[in-house]
């Protein structure tokens, strides 16, 4: 892992190196179970190169030389499933989002628009771009929430900005001012909210958590044979151990 640049943004490439590192150690005897899914769980929500070099800096990697998992810091042409794979231009699938004393979802695969507004007034609306293509490389979300509330959830390396204004509520700003990755795109969520509130929260897609999911199971099924091969070991030296002092105590009874 490289030290030269550690405020740049990871890659799902970079986290999987680290991920086999550690499923390595697993393997090997170097981390239990619960050392395996702590850092796990640290890969796959790590951001930076920084936040990646910690967890596999006392393991050895490529045969024990003791190096951490390289970092190509040059990055490859696109490849399918990447952000210019999901900028595709054109108008959006839709453009409006409303609730009124009801609720309203935009979720799955769809596209969003350069401009989307939504309008909650005593309902609730969730606007999740995670597994969204876009129209283009900035979009703009605009949430009025009236005595209501609309939640807009992105995944891990968008670029997100938060404009909205709020009186007796708010708009969520933790995620205001995240780096994202390179070539990913940038949402500004803007508009006003008054005795509601707008939410901003980043999540991992669904895809990943089923693949974090897959890793434990896997994990834990490599932790058990590896259990099981050794208590066979051990039990084959005790066997082979009782044999031998049986054999020597009757050439001495002889």
């Amino acid at each position: 892992m490289t030290d030269d640049a550690p405020e740049l943004r990871a890659s799902d490439a970079d986290r999987e190196r680290v991920a086999e590192v550690l499923r390595d150690a697993v393997a090997e005897g170097r981390l239990d179970m619960a050392e395996f899914e702590e850092r796990l769980d640290a890969t796959y929500q790590a951001r930076t190169y920084g936040e990646l070099a910690p967890i596999t800096k006392d393991l050895p990697v490529g045969g024990g030389d003791g190096a951490a998992p390289a970092v190509n810091m040059s990055k490859a042409p696109a490849t399918p499933g990447s952000w210019s794979g999901r900028i595709v231009g054109g108008e959006g699938s839709s453009r409006w989002g409303v609730a009124i004393m009801s609720g309203f979802q935009r979720k799955g695969r769809w596209t969003v628009p350069r401009r989307f507004n939504s309008f909650a007034f005593w309902g609730g609306g969730e606007i999740d771009l995670r597994e969204a293509d876009f129209a283009d490389r900035e979009v703009v979300i605009n949430c009025i929430a009236i005595m209501g509330g609309v939640n807009v959830v992105v995944p891990p390396g968008v670029d997100v900005e938060v404009r909205g204004i709020g009186i007796m509520g708010g708009f969520d700003q933790r995620e205001d001012g995240v780096p994202g990755e390179p070539g990913g795109p940038r949402v500004v969520v803007t508009g006003f909210a008054f005795w509601g509130g707008v939410g901003v929260e980043r999540k991992a897609t669904r895809a990943e958590r089923r693949r974090l999911k897959e890793e434990r199971r896997a994990a834990r099924k490599e932790i058990g044979d590896a259990h099981h091969r050794m208590l066979e070991g051990h039990r084959d030296f005790a066997r082979g151990l009782h044999e031998d002092r049986r054999e020597r105590r009757e050439r001495r009874e002889d």
